[in-house]
């Protein structure tokens, strides 16, 4: 029986899934963590971590020296949407090139195997490309982790994402709101990794060695996100402004920004794409989860909420080049 693996490395220790990643490493005391980081970055780190190393992620020798230095075995890359375009590749490149058998790439969204989203929703394409980036060292093998929308960020980011504004309790509901998507909380994606870097050596390359490990906190609907906001709010429907969209004209609405230049036109139409009718959003039902597999339970939709509420009230925004 083979064992887990022992070294890890981390980018993006400090950010929003990198953080809860790391912090549930660190929770299951199984790993050795090492965390590269830009040596220009004073974003604060979780205690504990066993190897910090300041390190350009452009300079392919420099990182390959660094996890070669580790005798890391998996690396998890976790990139704010503002790093360049190719900085992936470099740090895909330096992985192969120091040995590293796994690694899980920028993915930490919906399907990236459903093509019809592929070829619509503006992310999973290049989600998918990541992959086979990883794939096509010939060395490095990865494994995606499919999570889905990051619940607490997209209902905090207001009405482009989820359609629902808590700050100005407006709601615009896509066709009926009953729609449904497969969505996962930092939390839960932090011990998704956990989970999974527990399992035996060979469990992972049986079940998820250039597979995705699907994973979700809930499949949930806009009307029943609502309700669990009014709830948690203490308010009624009649104290918002709530009305309905069409959602393939929504979509196409948000395409049309994006040409003109509007920021908010992504989100609202990669958002929108996943609440289409039987449109692959809801991967919990077309492909299943890895939840148990994992040992991770689904989580309470109101305690999601919760927190997604209080994030809007103490003014949180999300910086890292998001500007939604």
């Amino acid at each position: 029986m083979s064992t887990p693996l022992q070294r890890i490395a981390i980018i993006g220790a400090g950010g929003h899934v990198g953080r809860a990643i790391t912090t549930a490493l660190l929770a299951g005391r199984k790993h050795t963590l090492t965390a590269l980081t830009r040596p220009e970055s004073t974003t604060p780190l979780p205690p504990g971590i066993h190897h910090t190393i300041p390190v350009s992620y452009s300079d392919i020798p420099a990182m390959t020296t660094a996890l070669r230095s580790q005798q890391i075995q998996f690396l998890i890359i976790t990139l704010s949407v503002a790093a360049s375009p190719t900085t992936h590749s470099d740090i895909v490149t330096a992985a192969a090139a120091a040995g590293v058998p796994y690694i899980m790439p920028n993915v930490y969204g919906g399907d990236i195997y459903n093509p019809t989203l592929r070829n619509e929703d503006l992310y999973s394409a290049d989600a998918y490309n990541r992959c086979l980036e990883v794939q096509n060292t010939g060395i490095s093998s990865y494994v995606a982790l499919c999570c889905g929308f990051w619940f607490e960020w997209s209902l905090s980011l207001g009405e482009p994402c989820f359609g629902i504004d808590i700050k100005n309790r407006k709601a615009t509901l896509f066709d009926d709101g009953t729609a449904r998507v497969t969505t996962s909380t930092w939390g839960q994606c932090g011990r998704a990794v956990a989970g999974l870097l527990a399992l035996p050596e060979g469990e992972i390359e049986k079940r998820f060695r250039n597979k995705a490990v699907y994973v979700g906190s809930f499949t949930v609907s806009q009307r029943e996100m609502l309700d669990a906001v009014l709830k948690v709010t203490g308010t009624e429907e009649g104290e918002w402004e709530v009305r309905r969209e069409e959602s393939v004209g929504r979509y196409k609405r948000g395409l049309e920004e994006l040409k003109g230049g509007d920021r908010f036109g992504f989100a609202r139409a990669m958002y929108t794409r996943a609440f289409f009718q039987d449109g692959g959003g809801a991967f919990e039902v077309t492909r299943g989860l890895d939840n148990r597999v994992l040992g991770v339970e689904k989580e309470e939709l109101e305690e999601a909420v919760r927190k997604a509420v209080e994030m809007v009230e103490e003014g949180w925004r999300p910086g890292g080049g998001y500007e939604w």
